[in-house]
Parts: structure tokens; sequence; C-alpha cells
């Protein structure tokens, strides 16, 4: 399991609240978000600067 997968699950569990992604870790952090089945459930907001924030939702977004 990599970092991001692992992020992912700790953000799904409620271990965390948010999850903080760089700009230039986006492109390779959408790869492993977009293979979840869940996917529709995390929430990205950017950021001024490219810094996005990722909550988890409880009902997926349509």
């Amino acid at each position: 399991m990599n970092l991001f997968e692992e992020k992912l699950n700790m953000l799904q569990n409620g271990d965390i609240k948010t999850l903080e992604i760089s700009k230039n870790d986006f492109l390779l952090f959408r790869k492993v978000l977009v293979k979840r089945e869940d996917f529709k459930h995390f929430s990205g907001n950017a950021l001024q600067g490219g810094q996005i924030i990722y909550t988890y939702l409880s009902k997926a977004r349509s």
C-alpha cells in the first residue's frame, strides 16, 4: 500500500479529518484516488497556491 492509499484510508476511517495535498503531488495522488470505489465520497477544496484540502463525505457527491 502506498502513502496516498494509507492517507485516504485514514481519512475514510475518521482517523484524520482532512488531507492536504500539494500542487506537486496532485497528479500522482489523483491516480490513486480515482481508482477507489468510494471516489465520490472524497471532496477536495483548492486553495490559492495549488494546495488542496480533502475531506470525506458520508454521502457520495453526485
